[in-house]
């Protein structure tokens, strides 16, 4: 077994035995799907979502707040333990390179959500008749760049922050007003223009909407896939240039 399939292993009986990130990344979402599925009518289409199904919009909603969790709370707080505990430092001298043990991590984590949006997807369809996405490319498109933009994002959190609690702290100064700005306490149709244009900035903005969208069968704005691919690129840039592998 390579060093990287190892790691992987291993980083995921990790994140199996935090129950926290458990719940939220499988959990919650499923929880949120079941409680607004048993609305009665909101199986229907809603003129005050864009006539999108309900049930279609939370699974949505909770596929974003799988990214934005694991992006802005995960990423930062652990990768910065690591770092503060000095793992990353001992891994330098060993044949394994602390590179190896970032993208084992990512990895996981990137495949958790993943299998919790395809529960999300099952869990819609067989309980509420809800269809699968319509245009299943462009979903895995926006799923697989909003993966990269929040993970990019927390990245750059872990590459400045000077210990785990900081990291832990920005992470949440970030994670709430992503949340808000793409619509997860309320939808952006109910948002003023100058709030609906700020969000499509944000990652997680613009990871919404193109997953509305294509789940809908539209195709996505570009807009949406370009900013979410210039925030994976400039944060991983910039992640990359600014990250400590030792605690100043």
């Amino acid at each position: 077994m390579t060093g990287f399939k190892k790691l992987a292993f291993v980083e995921t009986k990790l994140f199996l035995r935090e129950k926290a990130a458990t719940l939220a990344v499988f959990a919650l979402p499923l929880a949120l799907v079941l409680g607004f599925g048993l609305i009665p009518g909101f199986d229907k289409p809603q003129k005050g979502l864009s006539d999108q199904i309900g049930t279609e919009y939370i699974a949505s909603i909770g596929v974003a707040i799988v990214l934005v969790s694991l992006g802005l709370n995960g990423v930062p707080m652990v990768i910065a333990q690591y770092r503060e505990r000095g793992i990353l430092r001992r891994l330098a001298v060993t044949p394994v390179r602390p590179l190896t043990l970032l993208i084992a991590k990512l990895t996981v984590w990137a495949a958790a959500a993943v299998l919790s949006v395809a529960l999300v997807i099952a869990v819609v369809r067989l309980a509420f008749h809800v269809p699968v996405p319509v245009a299943p490319g462009w979903f895995i498109a926006s799923l697989v760049l909003g993966i990269a933009a929040l993970f990019a994002v927390g990245m750059l959190v872990a590459a400045v922050a000077p210990n785990a609690r900081t990291a832990t702290g920005l992470g949440m100064v970030l994670f709430f007003p992503n949340m808000f700005f793409a619509g997860i306490y309320f939808p952006t149709e109910e948002m003023s223009p100058t709030l609906r244009q700020i969000g499509n900035f944000t990652p997680l903005g613009a990871a919404v909407h193109a997953l509305r969208d294509s789940w809908m069968g539209l195709d996505p704005r570009l807009e949406y896939l370009g900013i979410m691919a210039a925030w994976a690129l400039v944060g991983g840039a910039v992640a990359a240039r600014f990250f400590r592998w030792e605690q100043a």
